[in-house]
């Protein structure tokens, strides 16, 4: 076995042969020899022999540099010689770069202008259980006060569009109500048809071994018009239109387009978010009027393909059963999901941060709020028709 000695006698031979040599003054200071070429491509010297040696050094002592045998350098030297100033900071040793090229001078003086965040490097650890809940319960109340905050100056800015002060533009509110009603027709059309296609295959399995097959258009009929309508309506307007707002005052907010806004004297909750409230507010119930039709043909291609029904017996049986109380509550439906889409997907967007990313998750986080807010709210008038006995 070799004695310490004689590693750190071969670890500096090592350092030596790769372009790394050091010499003591008679004053205690050490002066660095670099030689060679030092890039990233090459196999650079080790610096545990080094650090042993800037160990013996006396506080206040000073380490130079003697670079002119270099023939050529990368960044590979510049961490190097960060490495080798942080270990005599910690010695309280003073580093003297003036032997070292100008670039390498100046781009160390750079790395040094800004002092390294506390902290930085060090692993991010667990939170506590406790501070997790806390930190999460002080979330949910400063984002349950941002959204009562926008809420209310959505209501201020609707006051002011029935007075007739409100600043926007009216083909601002007709482009906005093509591209959420017409433009969606299609996608409404597929998704009512297959959930209608859905609900009358479910029901028929059931129904058909009690004979009773022509309770499918009472079924398909009653639940596409009360609630799946409007329902799969909101969601798809959720993912298509609340997204689409979300990212569209996302990006202004990233182009300041919106603090542009507010210079000139416009208020954004007027100008922006007003028109597509009352757009979704308008376009929802006529779209959930043409899903719940699109449903029930659904329903009434499985009855006549599948369930030998006659189509006029189903027409009439669709009639018969659905009331136009079951048409009332699928419209206030439509009409709740349009005002919660649009709040969800202006406020996402109003709220985004200032990168290309906050955009994204701008986007999503207008999804996920306006579908939840679906279901909740589905959940409460469900409980308040029952009160009602409507």
């Amino acid at each position: 076995m070799t004695s310490p000695a004689t590693q750190r006698e071969q670890a500096a031979g090592e350092a030596s042969a790769q372009g790394l040599s050091w010499d003591r003054t008679p004053e205690g200071d050490l002066i660095l020899r670099l030689t060679g070429a030092w890039r990233l491509t090459r196999s650079l010297p080790s610096a545990a022999a080094l650090i042993e040696q800037l160990g013996t050094l006396a506080r206040g002592a000073r380490v130079r540099f003697d670079g002119g045998g270099l023939t050529g350098w990368d960044s590979a030297l510049l961490t190097f010689l960060r490495a080798v100033s942080a270990q005599c900071r910690q010695r309280d040793i003073q580093v003297v770069p003036d032997g070292l090229p100008e670039g390498a001078r100046r781009l160390l003086a750079m790395a040094a202008a800004v002092p390294e965040r506390a902290g930085a490097h060090k692993a991010a650890a667990r939170a506590p259980f406790l501070e997790q809940v806390g930190a999460a319960a002080i979330a949910f109340v400063t984002s349950a006060q941002e959204m009562l905050a926008f809420i209310g100056a959505a209501f201020v800015a609707l006051l002011r569009l029935l007075r007739g002060k409100a600043q926007f533009r009216w083909s601002d509110l007709m482009l906005v109500i093509q591209q959420s009603g017409a433009e969606a027709l299609p996608i409404v059309s597929l998704i009512s048809l297959l959930v209608g296609l859905i609900l009358a295959f479910v029901g028929a399995v059931q129904l058909r071994i009690f004979g009773a097959q022509i309770y499918v258009a009472s079924l398909v009929g009653i639940a596409m018009v009360r609630v799946m309508g409007a329902v799969m309506t909101g969601i798809i307007m959720a993912g298509r239109t609340g997204a689409s707002f979300a990212a569209e005052l996302g990006t202004m907010q990233v182009n300041e387009e919106i603090d542009a806004l507010e210079t000139l004297g416009i208020s954004a909750m007027e100008f922006l978010v007003l028109p597509r409230m009352l757009a979704l507010v308008f376009m929802m119930p006529l779209l959930c009027l043409y899903a719940d039709f699109v449903g029930m043909l659904g329903g009434l291609i499985v009855g006549v393909l599948m369930l030998d029904l006659n189509a006029l017996q189903y027409y009439n049986m669709t009639v018969s059963s659905v009331a136009l109380k079951h048409l009332w509550v699928g419209l206030v439906h439509s009409a709740v999901f349009g005002v919660l889409i649009a709040l969800a997907g202006c406020m996402r967007g109003m709220q985004c941060g200032r990168s290309a990313s906050a955009v994204g998750e701008s986007t999503t986080s207008a999804v996920v709020t306006g579908i939840v807010s679906i279901v909740v709210a589905t959940a409460i008038i469900t409980v308040l028709c029952d009160l009602l006995g409507v």
